[in-house]
């Protein structure tokens, strides 16, 4: 589909690429993995000509058909809504349906036979690109990357950077590429989005290179992993963690080649220095040299793995309770976050706060730190010691500092030699920590903002989203200090792998209140599944559950009188029936806008999609009233 065949490419004379080779067959599913800096977004540019090799060449088929999402799509701002940005991803459809317009107006003043025939062929060709599907698929890729119906409407102009991202995702998925070049996707999408892109991908027809450091997002989409690494890409068949397992093979094979060649070249040198002097020797001798002249060296295997040494102590021992509150509630102009709600933060608890965004929970670690003002009252408990880890913490950085000056910076209780062994398990080693901090990549700008947070030994630590522009290696390093913590924290985060090991409660936000599952993610999602299955909850999609779920709800809800609950019961069966009815209404509305369309009859075709519309209000309308009404039982 596209090969890279020896290609070279550097910047300023530093080496990103030498003669590197790979080819992207069809339909292929690539993670594509390495170091921040390593070359990733580099061979994105490559393979959409943004940039040429300076030696090598890039090769594709003709026609080839490829989408590129990436971070610095941001900026895109315009007042088209959100669904009609979605739907510019179906180009071809629209263009059809843009000449099919032009004729029937054509043929308002001039009526043609051939113009008859090219319009009924138009139409019919419309039909079978799906035409009359294109915006309720817009719709459900929105609704999956978690916009709401009111959205759709809305211009983009009116959404933050990162909803901006999600709708042009959206367009980008439904351009249905030959290969789909994905720059980090889950950067911007909260958890339940995340789990919808893993399922879109998995199912997704064509090809597509996906760069991520979300190791759980791989393991669920990919079946090749390509590594940029030495200024080469090297491929391994499988998920990230089966990857992992060919990768360490590989490097035992290679540390055993490298200690055998490094032994055999002692022995060598030992050789020649011992006889070089000996006439009877010298033509064995010269041989010798001339042996480790030609060989070529083998590479010591790196593990770019360090195991954490350091220990993170707390400057305090604070009391069996953290924080507490019965009464917490929080409130915008236009929506309500929190009403009375109530948590327990005891010492050792290792929380997770997740869920969808715009929920409340970077909010309630800004209510936590003290940045955000709330009704209630929070309680902490005795010597507890907070920092607060905001998503903006990089620009809190003295640019001018070192590395090691900026990590001292405030500090009194800690020598130099302290300061480097802390850096030192954040990937600062040796000169490193002479760098200025201006001159850092953002992922490294990140590792130095939570070392200064450790180094400053808090017993509670409160991190908002900490992995961000960290490569795998960073947030395995950040995983690990967190693990030999001493302290308690609550962290919000969408990466599932990260929170796996290292919460031991998992938090979200629920009606306005904070519900708690006492274990860890794996375990969460385990139970979740299963509430799910026994609830037969079905996706939004299909709207409608059994009847018998509400009756099995109705027995599990305390406090509620029988009759109101069998009240709520018929009312519902009774929206499931109409909701039922309705659905085969539509269907047959649809089928007749087919055949209309077939038909030429204007004016029908007008009424039809009038009747439809008003149809599909009703659904809405109906399935609301049904949500409701299960959320009261």
């Amino acid at each position: 589909m596209i090969s890279l065949n020896n290609v070279s490419f550097g910047y300023g004379g530093q080496a990103i690429f030498s003669s590197a080779s790979h080819t992207f067959q069809p339909g292929c599913k690539v993670g594509l993995i390495g170091p921040n800096g390593a070359g990733k977004s580099t061979l994105f540019r490559l393979l959409i000509r943004e940039i040429l090799p300076d030696q090598g060449e890039v090769s594709a088929i003709k026609n080839l058909k490829l989408e590129h999402f990436h971070q610095d799509l941001l900026s895109m701002d315009t007042h088209e809504t959100i669904l009609n940005i979605v739907l510019q991803g179906f180009d071809e459809i629209l263009q059809v349906q843009k000449k099919i317009n032009e004729l029937l107006k054509e043929l308002e003043e001039n009526y043609e036979e051939k113009k008859i025939e090219l319009l009924g062929s138009l139409q019919s060709r419309f039909e079978n690109m799906g035409g009359y599907s294109i915006e309720s698929k817009s719709e459900e890729i929105l609704v999956g990357l978690g916009f709401k119906n009111s959205d759709f409407s809305r211009p983009l102009s009116e959404f933050s950077g990162g909803w901006r991202m999600r709708a042009i995702l959206g367009k980008i998925l439904l351009s249905s590429p030959d290969l789909l070049l994905l720059d980090e996707p889950s950067n911007h999408l909260d958890l339940p989005s995340i789990e919808w892109l893993e399922s879109y991908l998995q199912n997704y027809p064509g090809g597509f290179i996906l760069i991520s450091h979300d190791r759980r997002f791989l393991n669920s989409s990919v079946n090749e992993i390509l590594e940029v690494s030495g200024h080469d890409l090297k491929s391994y068949s499988g998920n990230f963690d089966q990857y992992l397992q060919e990768k360490q093979i590989q490097q035992e094979i290679q540390g055993n080649a490298f200690k055998n060649q490094q032994k055999m070249i002692k022995d060598t040198e030992r050789f020649i220095t011992r006889f070089r002097a000996k006439a009877t020797k010298a033509r064995q001798v010269q041989s010798r040299i001339k042996q480790l002249e030609k060989i070529e060296r083998i590479q010591e295997p790196i593990d770019s793995r360090k195991e954490i040494n350091v220990k993170f102590p707390v400057s305090r021992e604070p009391g069996k309770i953290i924080a507490e509150c019965k009464d917490l509630s929080k409130s915008y102009p236009e929506i309500e976050i929190y009403e009375n709600a109530e948590f327990l933060v005891k010492r050792a608890d290792k929380i997770a706060l997740i869920g969808a965004n715009g929920k409340g929970k970077s909010t309630f670690l800004k209510i936590m730190s003290g940045r955000e003002k709330y009704q209630g009252k929070i309680h902490f408990g005795y010597n507890v010691v907070s920092e607060f880890y905001a998503q903006h913490q990089l620009e809190e950085l003295n640019l001018e500092n070192t590395v090691v000056k900026e990590a001292l910076d405030g500090l009194s209780n800690k020598n130099e030699k302290e300061v480097r062994d802390v850096l030192g398990t954040f990937l600062f080693s040796g000169e490193e920590v002479e760098k200025k901090v201006k001159v850092l990549s953002g992922g490294e700008k990140a590792r130095l903002a939570l070392a200064k947070i450790f180094l400053r030994e808090p017993n509670f630590l409160l991190l908002d989203e900490p992995t961000n522009h960290l490569d795998m290696v960073s947030i395995e390093i950040l995983k690990d200090a967190l693990k030999a913590y001493n302290g308690s924290f609550i962290v919000v985060s969408h990466n599932r792998d990260f929170i796996e090991g290292i919460a031991n409660k998992i938090w979200w936000i629920e009606s306005k209140l904070l519900k708690e599952y006492p274990g860890n993610y794996e375990e969460y999602a385990h139970w979740k599944s299963n509430v799910l299955s026994e609830n037969k909850i079905q996706p939004k999609e299909v709207k409608v559950a059994k009847k018998k779920v509400i009756k099995k709800t109705d027995k599990s809800v305390p406090g509620k009188s029988n009759a109101e609950n069998q009240k709520k019961i018929k009312a519902i069966e009774v929206l499931e029936n109409e909701i039922e009815s309705l659905g085969q209404k539509i269907k047959e509305v649809e089928n007749q806008l087919i055949e209309c369309s077939k038909d030429f009859d204007e004016e029908k075709l007008g009424r039809l999609k009038t009747e439809y519309e008003g149809l599909k209000e009703k659904q809405e309308e109906l399935y609301a009233q049904w949500e409701e009404l299960a959320d009261a039982l």
